[in-house]
């Protein structure tokens, strides 16, 4: 088979890496991809927005399936301009991608659903916002209601910081003005925080397997979210029990009211869920593999990618099963200095081949490119993801930051405490 894969983050190198290893696979583009992607794939210069030109390109080379990594081609309708020039397309329709495009979209079908989650209000206007919080009190969360690259959640301790994030959103507008036209402001659950991935055919759903992601850019979980630290798999406290009341009280109630609503959903179902005293709740949705999660779901894969990504859009997901490495994996982001902030781009990124020999270990690129003489450059905030497995997940985390202490790029910096509460 011919494929397609778009975007140019670490979430891609792992899709990409997995993609390569299936017998189906004939050929294997990436757009626009990155220095680790073309391990994997020819990179062509087309940007993962550019939904106009990755249709033509798949038209012109013949391509037999799309895999869109990043929300932002699928709320832009990448898998309805490709139904429309009879090209699969491992994702959700526009429609049914705003599922992540619009919070207050999402929470409405999961009220519609009866999914258990936070009590919430949407707002387009700051005043009342910030009346509410302060009607409400703390801790509370204050999201941007439209796509924010993951960055748009503030957990607020303090009603001071809750308006500050308001006032961020809305009035200076960071996450950008379709991002901070509303937000949506919620109860803060207390528990667990997972993330959690079902494979979707429009009917049918399959779990695809459980990560915890650590968001906050400091060690102990401190400092402003980003679109995340490190992540690993499977979580201890995500019980096949809990598994299967996700899927049951969650993902098909949410997939059988999206079919309802004429806008069947079909890809990959990300809940971030909350392992509440009462139960997992949702958290939010996502419509696409999570980032850094992916890396480590598929660092544990052992069935055919893209095996399951066909029967996904084939609408046969009932007759597929999915096999996983029986043991643990971790991956430790290492970002560039003053991120989520402000960094610079193009320093060098030096070492990386003693770094992927560490055993078991294995790295994924992230913001990267190709520079002078086989160079690697930082080319975005998060750089890398530092990959390992093991039996246990002590086994992982050792052999995941012995491969990142042998990177050598000064200007990066990583947490050192990925898995920290579960390793406790």
């Amino acid at each position: 088979m011919r494929v397609l894969l778009v975007g140019g983050g670490g979430r891609e190198h792992a899709l990409a890496w997995a993609l390569s290893k299936s017998p189906l696979l004939s050929e294997l583009w990436a757009a626009p991809g990155n220095a680790g992607i073309a391990e994997h794939a020819e990179c062509v210069p087309i940007a993962a927005e550019d939904v106009a030109g990755l249709v033509a390109f798949a038209r012109e080379r013949a391509v037999d399936l799309v895999v869109p990594g990043p929300e932002a081609p699928l709320t832009a309708g990448l898998a309805d301009a490709c139904a429309a020039a009879g090209i699969r397309c491992f994702g959700p329709s526009a429609a049914a991608a705003r599922l992540e495009g619009s919070k207050s979209f999402a929470r409405e079908v999961a009220d519609a659903a009866g999914v258990p989650g936070p009590r919430w209000r949407r707002f387009d206007d700051p005043a009342a916002a910030r009346a509410n919080v302060r009607e409400q009190g703390v801790p509370i969360v204050v999201k941007a209601d439209g796509l924010a690259a993951g960055k748009g959640v503030v957990v607020a301790a303090t009603v001071a910081e809750a308006e500050a994030a308001i006032a961020d959103i809305m009035e200076s507008r960071v996450h950008g003005a379709a991002a901070g036209a509303s937000v949506v402001v919620e109860e803060c659950l207390i528990g667990e925080e997972v993330s959690f991935f079902a494979l979707c055919d429009g009917e049918a759903a399959l779990p695809l397997g459980a990560a915890q992601d650590h968001k906050r850019v400091g060690e102990g979980d401190t400092g402003p979210n980003t679109g995340g630290m490190g992540a690993y798999s499977p979580p201890p406290a995500f019980t096949d029990a809990l598994r299967d009341e996700a899927m049951a009280r969650i993902v098909r109630p949410a997939l059988a009211e999206m079919a309802r609503r004429g806008a069947p959903f079909r890809g990959v179902l990300f809940a971030g869920l909350m392992l509440t005293a009462s139960g997992p709740r949702l958290i939010e949705f996502n419509v696409r593999f999570g980032d850094p999660e992916c890396q480590a779901l598929m660092l544990r894969l052992r069935s055919d990618l893209l095996g399951a990504l066909l029967a996904a859009c084939d609408g046969r997901l009932a007759e597929t099963g999915l096999r996983w490495d029986a043991g643990h994996s971790l991956v430790v982001v290492m970002a560039a200095r003053g991120y989520p902030g402000a960094y610079a781009k193009g320093s060098a990124v030096r070492n990386l081949d003693r770094a992927a020999a560490v055993p078991r270990a294995r790295i994924f690129h992230a913001g990267t490119r190709a520079g002078p003489g086989g160079a690697v450059l930082a080319d975005g905030g998060r750089v890398l993801g530092v990959g390992a497995t093991g039996g246990t997940l002590r086994e992982a985390y050792e052999a995941a930051y012995e491969a990142a202490a042998a990177v050598d790029w000064p200007e990066g910096f990583y947490r050192r405490d990925i898995g920290h509460r579960a390793l406790r």
